[in-house]
């Protein structure tokens, strides 16, 4: 398989080779060259734990579950 370098340094993975590596939209990728010059391409994947805090919330307190519950009975009762 091939591809060819834009202009603005940008190549297109084929198709074949995303889906061999489970490579996804949206998804970010490392590039490193090893000794012998060959290029090493690497999806990043995360820890479901190394997501934790990047979402910050205006709330200062956790929620309680009595809130939770009366939040779902709230809901439920719109319908």
């Amino acid at each position: 398989m091939t591809s060819t370098l834009t202009s603005k340094g940008q190549i297109t993975i084929p198709k074949e080779i995303r889906d061999q590596i489970r490579l996804r939209i949206g998804q970010r990728v490392q590039f490193d060259v090893d000794g012998k010059g060959r290029l090493i391409l690497t999806p990043q994947v995360h820890d479901i734990l190394s997501l934790k805090g990047i979402i910050r919330t205006r709330r200062r307190r956790p929620v309680t579950v009595r809130e939770m519950n009366e939040a779902i009975a709230e809901g439920f009762s719109r319908l």
